[in-house]
This record gives C-alpha cells, sequence and structure tokens, in this order.
C-alpha cells in the first residue's frame, strides 16, 4: 500500500512541477521579472520533480521504506503555496508580505521532505547498504560513493531555503541578502548535485552500461564543493573563479560520463536523447558561467547562463528521466508516442538555444521566437505525462 501511496504523490508532484514548466514559458512571453523566472523553473518545475522522484527514490537506494509515505501529502501544498507566492512577489505592485508568506510555506514544505528522508536514513546515513545485488551487484562500489553526496544535497536544500526566507527579512542571511546565493545553493547545490548523486545510480542502469570509475570519483566531490563556493564568491573575484571551475569540473564530467555510457549502450529509447540534450546544455552553460568568473559579468551573458542552467541542462535531464519513468506508450491519448516524445525535447533544446542567443546577443525578436517554441514544447510534454497518468489512475 506504501509502494502504491509513494508512486501515485510522486505523480502528482511530476504534474504540478509541469503546470510550473507551462506557467514558466508564458511568463518568459510576457515578461516576467528574473527573480519570478528563477522561481517558476528551479523551485516550481524543477524541485517539484525532485521531490517527487526523490520519495522512493532515496529510500530504495538506502535499503530503507519511507518513514512516512503520509508526509508527502503535507508537503506538495505548502511547497506550492510557496512557489506561487514568490513567483508573485517580485512584480511590481504586490505587497512584500506574499513574499514571505511563500518563504516560509516553502520552507515548512522543505522541512517535512528533509525530515521524512532523513529519519528514513538515520540509521544507513553514508548509504554504506545500497539495497545493490543480483545482476547489479558489480554496481555497489559506485553506488556506495554515490549515495554518500544524498545527505549533501539535502543539507544545500535546507541552507537554500532558509537563504530563500531570510530575503525576506525575518531572519538573518548567513551572507548578505543576494537572491543568486539562494538560487546557486538549490540549482547547484540540490538539483545539480542529486542529477549526479542519483544520475549515477539510475542511468547505468537504464543504459545497461557502466560509467568511467574515475569520472565518478571526481564529478560528486567537485559537484558537492564547487555550489557553496559559488554562493559565497559571487559576483566576482579570484573565489568565484576557482568556484566556476570546479562547477564546471563537475558538469562537463558528468555529461562526458553520461556520453561515454549513451555510446556504451544498445539502447536508444527517447529518454536518453533529452538527458543527452540536457548534458549538451549544461557544458554550454558551465562555459558562459566560467567566462563570467574569469571575465566579469555581462548582463546578457548573465541571462543566457540562467536560461541555459534552468532549462537547458535541468529541464531537459528531467524531461528525459520524466519520459524514462512514463514512457509516451503508457498514454491512450492521440499521439502518445515516441516520436511525440521526441518532439518536444526537440522543441525544448531548441527553445533553450534560441533564448540563451537572443539573451546574449541582446536580439529580443530571438529570445521571444525561443519563449514560443518553449511553450509549445512544454504543452507537448504536459500532454504526453497528463495521458500518462490518466491511463495509470
Amino acid at each position: 500500500m506504501s509502494a502504491a501511496l509513494i508512486s501515485r504523490w510522486a505523480r502528482r508532484y511530476v504534474l504540478v512541477a509541469v503546470c510550473w514548466l507551462v506557467l514558466w514559458q508564458v511568463g518568459l512571453l510576457v515578461g516576467v521579472p528574473p527573480r519570478t523566472e528563477v522561481v517558476l523553473g528551479l523551485y516550481g518545475f524543477v524541485l517539484h520533480v525532485v521531490f517527487g522522484k526523490a520519495y522512493s527514490l532515496v529510500p530504495t537506494y538506502f535499503d530503507r521504506p519511507l518513514a512516512d509515505p503520509r508526509v508527502a501529502a503535507l508537503q506538495l501544498p505548502l511547497t506550492t503555496i510557496g512557489v506561487a507566492c514568490l513567483a508573485v512577489e517580485p512584480i511590481a505592485g504586490v505587497p512584500e508580505a506574499v513574499g514571505l508568506v511563500g518563504g516560509l510555506s516553502w520552507v515548512a514544505g522543505v522541512s517535512l521532505f528533509v525530515g521524512a528522508l532523513v529519519w528514513t536514513i538515520r540509521d544507513n546515513p553514508s548509504g554504506a547498504e545500497t539495497g545493490t545485488g543480483g545482476a547489479n551487484v558489480h554496481r555497489a562500489g559506485v553506488d556506495r560513493v554515490a549515495n554518500a553526496f544524498v545527505p549533501v544535497a539535502l543539507a544545500y536544500l535546507l541552507f537554500g531555503s532558509y537563504e530563500t526566507l531570510a530575503l525576506s527579512g525575518v531572519v538573518p542571511s548567513v551572507f548578505d541578502g543576494y537572491p543568486p546565493r539562494a538560487t546557486h545553493l538549490l540549482g547547484a547545490g540540490t538539483a545539480t548535485l542529486l542529477v549526479f548523486a542519483l544520475g549515477f545510480r539510475l542511468l547505468p542502469r537504464f543504459l545497461v552500461a557502466e560509467p568511467p570509475r574515475s569520472l565518478v570519483l571526481v564529478v560528486l566531490p567537485a559537484g558537492a564543493i564547487g555550489p557553496l563556493l559559488l554562493a559565497a564568491s559571487l559576483p566576482a573575484g579570484s573565489l568565484f573563479a576557482v568556484a566556476g571551475a570546479i562547477e564546471a569540473l563537475a558538469v562537463v564530467g558528468y555529461a562526458v560520463g553520461f556520453c561515454v555510457l549513451f555510446r556504451r549502450s544498445d539502447r536508444r529509447r527517447v529518454a536518453f536523447y533529452g538527458v543527452l540534450a540536457g548534458a549538451v546544455g549544461g557544458v554550454a552553460a558551465v562555459l558562459i558561467g566560467l567566462w563570467l568568473a574569469v571575465g566579469g559579468l555581462d548582463p546578457g551573458l548573465v541571462d543566457a547562463h540562467r536560461r541555459l542552467t534552468l532549462l537547458g541542462f535541468l529541464g531537459l535531464t528531467v524531461v528525459g528521466v520524466s519520459l524514462q519513468f512514463y514512457p509516451p506508450s503508457v498514454g491512450r491519448w492521440p499521439g502518445c508516442t515516441d516520436r511525440t516524445a521526441l518532439l518536444a525535447i526537440g522543441l525544448l533544446a531548441a527553445a533553450a538555444a534560441m533564448q540563451a542567443v537572443g539573451l546574449a546577443l541582446s536580439t529580443p525578436p530571438i529570445e521571444r521566437v525561443g519563449a514560443v517554441v518553449g511553450l509549445a514544447g512544454a504543452t507537448v510534454y504536459g500532454y504526453l505525462l497528463v495521458a500518462a497518468f490518466a491511463t495509470r489512475r
């Protein structure tokens, strides 16, 4: 019963996340503030998919049952309200109290999420017990290494959420209240590190291939250290350049690792092309970020970096993995095929590229066309997932 309950709530989290993805692309068309874009794309879309899947994946990977599956039902309304309030607060005319409500609601929901997972793995905090056996027993070493970084990602989630609440002034900031610090703690520290840690467990099984162990041992420590250094050193300075280099090493290493997996595998499921596109987007994002760290901030490149990170890297990776969990062929509605899924991936990849180019070159028409394409891709992707969920009801 608990497994069925977790699976049902995971689908609900993903469905809510898709709604935020669509609203994000609509927001780009109407011209929302950058902070609103970050909240919709990162807090709303990416992290809600992370929440939904982590409730099932993390306990399984730590060889423990989820302490209390009912926590998922309690968290979802809190983080949803949090995203809604945090997204509208930067818009002109919205009272600052809305941001306070959003921060408190978000922190409450995140605290439930982290508390449930920490209590679940309390007697196996390093993940030494992986539940790996049978045909996968040769993967136990990599699994143990990957598990060890999941608690680090959860710590980043708490830290980034605290800094989000600090933006409202209700609690003191550890830093100085500069919003990109919270963004990097959550985006690089939580979402990206979980892509690495869970990805090095999931993706080899999906593709039935092995990543280079040396890359795993480089990517995970770099991915754990980089976000903290980035958050502490933004927006300039020698430490910022070092932090950018470390994070770039992690993302490029992950991308190379996935490309090796993809080449070694004889499986060519459509979902893998989404993850592949995400890896390419991640490399482009960190190269721009490294340029900014070394050469100084340029507003257009900052915007391009943000769009490539949120949509090109994290967004496409989430899309690819979710299509693997919920294959398009499961849906019984018209058009639920791999070809339609490939269309959604292609539209979102093209959107990320056009939006980034338009922003980097200060060419609004290109960026606007990219937003239209992004909305089309998000709609097609959402259609496929809703169809799959309706079938599994």
